[in-house]
């Protein structure tokens, strides 16, 4: 889902898994973290980075129906 509001583009990104757990919850954007058996762990820390960089923000909201990741960028 992508809407403008408040001069900022707002962008929801949601599954429906079986949520995220706390232990994982606080370590979801740390470099090198993941729980899968591949992967560097860097692609949530980079997008995180790059979201910033840019003066956005990015977060997740979870349960046990599904997450949804949360990209707000400036327009200008």
């Amino acid at each position: 889902e992508l809407k403008a509001e408040s001069g900022c583009v707002l962008i929801k990104i949601k599954d429906n898994g079986s949520g995220i757990p706390n232990e994982v919850a606080e370590h979801i954007f740390s470099p090198y973290f993941t729980t899968k058996g591949s992967g560097t762990g860097l692609g949530l820390a980079m997008t995180k980075r790059i979201v910033e960089f840019w003066n956005g923000k990015i977060w997740f909201e979870t349960s046990e129906k599904g997450t949804t990741f949360f990209i707000e960028l400036p327009l200008a």
